[in-house]
């Protein structure tokens, strides 16, 4: 009876771990930053610049690709979905024309779509991968 309710605590720790991981990346990259950069023709440009964008990306394809590669394809998804989706809700959330739930919506569908196909991937080489070591 023990293992039972031991077995849902133990699905949702990657989502969980994911997501912590996830928020932060987001504090570490992009939270420190806040201020528009004000061009000599007038425009504003951020508050982030690429590079820091880049940076998110690819702190966060190492343990997307680890839980992936162990068989939590869902918590990678879920997880990292969830930790970026709050971080950017938590960011951007002052801004005074309303429009930040568009870009929420948008962080969370676009993280959502890669992380699932970076997990699929990966999931798939891996299997492959012992497929062919079991061959030989």
């Amino acid at each position: 009876m023990r293992q039972g309710l031991l077995k849902p605590v133990l699905q949702l720790l990657p989502i969980i771990a994911l997501a912590g991981v996830s928020l932060a990346a987001w504090a570490a990259w992009l939270g420190w930053d806040q201020n528009r950069d004000v061009q000599p023709g007038g425009t504003t440009t951020g508050p982030y610049e690429a590079w820091q964008v880049i940076g998110l990306v690819l702190t966060l394809l190492a343990p997307v690709c680890w839980a992936a590669s162990r068989r939590y394809g869902a918590g990678a998804v879920f997880g990292t979905t969830a930790g970026l989706t709050v971080a950017a809700y938590d960011d951007w959330s002052d801004d005074s024309s309303g429009l930040f739930m568009v870009g929420v919506g948008m962080v969370m569908m676009g993280s959502f779509i890669v992380t699932a196909v970076i997990s699929a991937v990966i999931a798939s080489a891996s299997r492959d991968g012992r497929r062919d070591r079991s061959l030989t």
